[in-house]
């Protein structure tokens, strides 16, 4: 019971600090998308600016999020799991 509630801390912890890192790195690459913005729509911050960066980066960001959906799914069939990562499929 103490090494299953130690084992689920540490891995709620390990997810947080990864959110915690995940989120200073899109906070990082954010400020550098916004500097190359201004760079090629000069330093106006119009809101048409505005417009076109909110949707390069959505369309950036489904893209890269469906490809690494396909990825985890791809290698959850190689692995024989499903649902879980940590139920073997049953044959």
């Amino acid at each position: 019971m103490k090494k299953d509630l130690k084992l689920e801390i540490l891995e709620k912890v390990a997810t947080l600090v990864t959110a915690g890192f995940g989120l200073v790195a899109a906070l990082a690459w954010n400020s550098a998308i916004r500097a190359l913005f201004d760079k090629v729509f000069g330093e106006q911050s119009g809101i048409i600016a505005m417009f076109v960066y909110a949707v390069v980066v959505t369309v950036v960001v489904v893209l890269a999020t469906i490809k690494l959906g396909r990825a985890v799914n791809k290698v959850k069939e190689e692995l024989g799991l499903v649902g879980s990562e940590k139920t073997p499929e049953k044959k």
